[in-house]
């Protein structure tokens, strides 16, 4: 089965958690605060591997966490640093951010590799928090804690040419004909269920071909396997656009032709521009007074835009006229720009905020502190020690919260909410 777009669910690890420990010694009878800081959560991390070509394997996994920080240990010891996990994905894969739909990364290049999530920091040992006047502080920081979120990742083949045209044209013939690629070939609609990727060779030089499944009217509006399938052919620089002139399967060429093109140019106008070289296949199938190649040809130089396109009649399933085809393709390919990977966006997930602070009345008597600072600040507060709780007291005092407080009305005996905490407010 080929899978070429899915949503998973990605989370850092957390960071550890500082720890609190004193020196313990037999000749130290002062010993002071040893508690080693915590180790950071495992980053998520993505990494292109060439072997493998579609995104099945997420179809049964779609939840991925790397591993949180280990606690901080006593003798100021830091605890170990979670384990980094690796998602492997196709070379092409882009990657969005399920929420806001913005281009996070393109995995373009071989064995690429990109940092999705970095895990969060640990928390710092109680020996950090000592000071003259607190020498045994009883409490340590927690780890930084990371939020999970969803993400797309859509495959868009990596090829040079994209083959395109009408279902069984015989373009997977034409691809194994020219290619050492075997796609499945039968006489039936749908054939090619999945992009087929085959690697031409001429000389030193070498380029990626991709068979497109076969696109029908309406494609671009999501009828039939083309819509599914037409992402395949937008980085593709050079179109090579298969007609079946033979006329065997009861449908105009000329029409099939058009048809074609105005799907490309409605699912995408980048698309539409591309260079063409047109194929007349099955070549072999028409009888010797037909003048279906001619007529398609005076119909071509009528065809805005298609005008100076070059033709070859060939033959895929008897390889006649092939190897003027592969020539063409290579001379065109020269003379394009290198295809290059889609810019990402700015964009950052969740960024943290630790800097903000909002004061707000409640209620008479009853007042509340939120933002980004003071969450960082219950973070690194333990409410059970005497210790942690005279720190988290001083930090409203000096970082100004209390005096923003009173200017919007507090007084003694008033109850202060912070986060899941409520203090009696005493002058």
């Amino acid at each position: 089965m080929f899978i070429d777009k899915v949503s998973i669910t990605v989370k850092a690890g957390d960071g550890g958690d500082g720890a609190v420990s004193f020196r313990r010694e037999k000749y130290v009878p002062n010993g002071g605060p040893n508690g080693g800081d915590g180790g950071k959560g495992g980053d998520i991390i993505l990494k292109v591997k060439d072997n493998i070509s579609t995104l099945l394997d997420f179809r049964f996994q779609k939840h991925f966490r790397a591993e949180n920080g280990h606690k901080g240990d006593i003798n100021n010891m830091a605890g170990k640093k979670g384990k980094d996990l690796i998602i492997f994905v196709p070379r092409g894969t882009l990657v969005r951010d399920e929420k806001s739909g913005k281009v996070i990364k393109d995995m373009y290049a071989p064995d690429e590799e990109f940092i999705l999530l970095k895990g969060g920091n640990g928390g710092k040992g109680n020996q950090h928090f000592a000071s003259s006047r607190r020498q045994t502080p009883r409490f340590s920081q927690s780890g930084q804690r990371v939020s999970e979120h969803n993400i797309i990742l859509e495959l868009k083949t990596i090829a040079d040419v994209g083959l395109v045209g009408y279902p069984n044209v015989g373009k997977s013939t034409l691809l194994g004909a020219i290619t050492e690629a075997k796609p499945k070939i039968a006489n039936y609609h749908f054939t090619t269920l999945s992009p087929n990727l085959g690697v031409l060779r001429q000389y030193d030089k070498t380029c990626v071909i991709a068979d497109i499944p076969g696109l029908i009217e309406g494609a671009s509006e999501g009828v039939g396997l083309g819509h599914q399938f037409l992402r395949h052919i937008e980085r593709t620089r050079l179109i090579v656009h298969i007609v079946d002139i033979s006329g065997i399967e009861s449908r105009d060429p000329k029409q099939d032709f058009v048809t074609i093109n105005k799907e490309l140019n409605d699912f995408s106008k980048v698309l539409a521009g591309l260079p063409q070289i047109v194929v007349l296949n099955k070549a072999d199938l028409l009888p010797p007074e037909s003048k279906n190649i001619e007529e398609f040809k005076t119909f071509l130089k009528k065809q805005k835009g298609y005008e100076n396109a070059p033709v070859y009649v060939i033959s895929a399933n008897q390889r006649k006229g092939v190897e003027a085809l592969i020539s063409a393709i290579f001379e065109k390919l020269e003379t394009l720009p290198k295809p290059k990977p889609i810019q990402s966006e700015e964009f950052e997930f969740d960024k943290p905020d630790t800097s903000s602070v909002e004061v707000t009345k409640l209620d008479d008597g009853v007042f509340e502190v939120t933002g980004g600072k003071i969450t960082e600040l219950l973070r690194k507060t333990n409410f059970d020690e005497d210790d942690s709780l005279a720190y988290f007291q001083k930090r409203l005092r000096d970082d100004g919260i209390i005096a923003k407080l009173r200017e919007i009305g507090l007084k003694d005996k008033d109850t202060v909410v912070v986060g899941d905490i409520e203090f009696e407010y005493t002058e």
